[in-house]
């Protein structure tokens, strides 16, 4: 007996079609592509930020804006208010336009000069800054030792703040007239009114720091037996710093203040002189280039000035 086993057959593989592998080849790399797209953007918008970072950011733009924007704003106002007194006044005061375009025209040539009276704007600038130097110098080399003999030795404190007291009230100004009399010259009356205005801030502010001293300090000078220039140089000096350089701060925006003045009463080469000559010559434009020229160049003062005393990284002067 013969028994039949039958087994099925394996399934073939379909024939092999280029056309066909390379059409199923095209729609899988489609479909990955479309996956991928589809994962990726997601991922994107998701990425999670770092919260230090943001508020970090956003500490850095608001103490930028709390810099840039109240400036801002305050020249806007300061030439919003100049626009609408000149509209007011019948344009008698010209407005912020007339006046940059007068400026462009000054500042062209700010260092020509024609005759002794009739130069640029850099010369009588120069010239007002060289009078504030040499007064504001001569009154820190007598005010400064003044201000450290007043706050160490009680006598001299009790002999002196009667004279300071009486002479401090006094304007500048009324002091001009002596310096005439006196030097005979317009140019050493201005240096003398700039040295009678500088010399008080410096003297009174040098005497109190000398006066703020810790005894304590000066208890130990006494104990090591310092002579009075090491106790000067290593014990006042560096404590009574700030309150100097606050004092000279004060003193050379005062003398700025009042050479402005000055050189309108004396005459000659300065910026004050300058105002002067063009409110004679009814050049209202120039006088109001003039003052923000003045003001400009004391902003300049003071500025290099606070950065003088930062360097020395005393609280009392940064704040």
């Amino acid at each position: 007996m013969v028994t039949a086993v039958f087994h099925s057959l394996p399934e073939l593989d379909p024939p092999h079609d280029p056309r066909l592998a390379a059409q199923a080849a095209n729609d899988v790399l489609l479909e990955a592509s479309k996956e991928i797209a589809a994962g990726a953007e997601p991922a994107k918008a998701e990425a999670p930020k770092d919260p230090q970072t943001t508020s970090r950011l956003r500490q850095r733009a608001e103490a930028l804006l709390g810099r840039v924007l109240p400036p801002v704003l305050g020249l806007a106002l300061l030439l919003g208010l100049w626009s609408l007194v000149s509209a007011s006044t019948g344009q008698s005061l010209p407005s912020p336009g007339e006046t940059w375009a007068q400026a462009l025209q000054v500042f062209s040539a700010p260092f020509y000069r024609n005759s002794p009276n009739d130069q640029g704007v850099g010369w009588n600038v120069l010239a007002s800054l060289q009078r504030v130097a040499l007064g504001f110098g001569l009154a820190a080399l007598v005010g400064i030792p003044l201000g450290f003999a007043l706050g160490r030795f009680g006598f001299l404190s009790r002999m002196f703040n009667p004279l300071i007291s009486l002479l401090r009230p006094v304007s500048p100004l009324a002091w001009l007239p002596i310096g005439l009399l006196v030097f005979k010259g317009a140019n050493p009356a201005a240096i003398w009114t700039i040295f009678i205005c500088s010399i008080w801030p410096m003297v009174i502010n040098t005497a109190v720091g000398v006066q703020r001293v810790p005894q304590d300090y000066m208890n130990v000078a006494r104990v090591l037996q310092l002579s009075e220039w090491k106790i000067a140089t290593t014990i006042l000096f560096p404590a009574v710093l700030p309150y100097m350089l606050t004092g000279v701060r004060l003193a050379v925006g005062t003398a700025w203040l009042v050479i402005v003045a000055a050189e309108m009463l004396t005459g000659g080469v300065g910026i004050g002189f300058w105002v002067w000559d063009e409110w004679n010559n009814l050049n209202v434009k120039n006088i109001i280039i003039a003052i923000f020229v003045i003001g400009i160049v004391g902003l300049l003062l003071e500025w290099a000035l606070v950065r003088l005393a930062s360097a020395f990284t005393f609280e009392e002067v940064k704040s």
